[in-house]
């Protein structure tokens, strides 16, 4: 199955990056320039959501419009996930949240799960995973996992705003069906 990465190509994404990249950032500045950076990554990832026809009355005649088919299931990776939830909610107001926790057990230096607030089954529902940084991929991969053993459809969309390659390239390596978005990716892991 493959992994797909798009590469958000946007001036208001490659300014915010930059100003997240930069060490005089401020605390605050920072978590501005995270929203407004999420909020373009966010609307890339939903850019295929499934939408169904509608008629809507304006104060002059009645038009055609469009909604979505079904609300969509947000997940953030706890914590660095939340960073990019209110974006998200701002696009998507109607969505659904559910959340994930995952931490490297110290021992065996494998992922777990610490919490997994989901829906018992995600059969049908889009869920949109939101995680700043894509990395080693070992956390991200074993939250796929489970959203994908709920039923979650495939491709699984993941909206990032870093990505390494060494990290697309384990998640390359799970055989799990996932359609990256990320405003970058970098040379190397660092």
């Amino acid at each position: 199955m493959p992994v797909e990465v798009t590469i958000v190509n946007h001036p208001v994404a490659a300014e915010a990056l930059t100003h997240l990249r930069d060490e005089n950032t401020s605390n605050q500045f920072f978590r501005a320039e995270l929203r407004r950076l999420s909020l373009v990554v966010v609307a890339e990832a939903t850019r295929n959501l499934p939408v169904i026809a509608t008629r809507v009355r304006t104060p002059l005649a009645e038009t055609d419009g469009t909604a979505l088919a079904s609300r969509p299931v947000l997940v953030p990776i706890l914590r660095a996930g939340l960073g990019m939830l209110p974006a998200a909610m701002e696009l998507l107001p109607d969505a659904d949240i559910a959340v994930v926790g995952v931490q490297r057990d110290e021992k065996t230096h494998m992922p777990s799960e610490y919490v997994a607030k989901l829906p018992a089954r995600l059969d049908g529902r889009t869920c949109l995973v939101l995680d700043p940084m894509l990395a080693t991929g070992g956390s991200l991969a074993h939250a796929c996992k489970i959203l994908a053993d709920r039923g979650a459809p495939q491709p699984l969309t993941i909206a990032c705003v870093l990505a390494a390659p060494e990290g697309i390239e384990f998640l390359r390596s799970t055989g799990m069906n996932l359609h990256i978005i990320t405003a970058s990716v970098d040379s190397h892991l660092n």
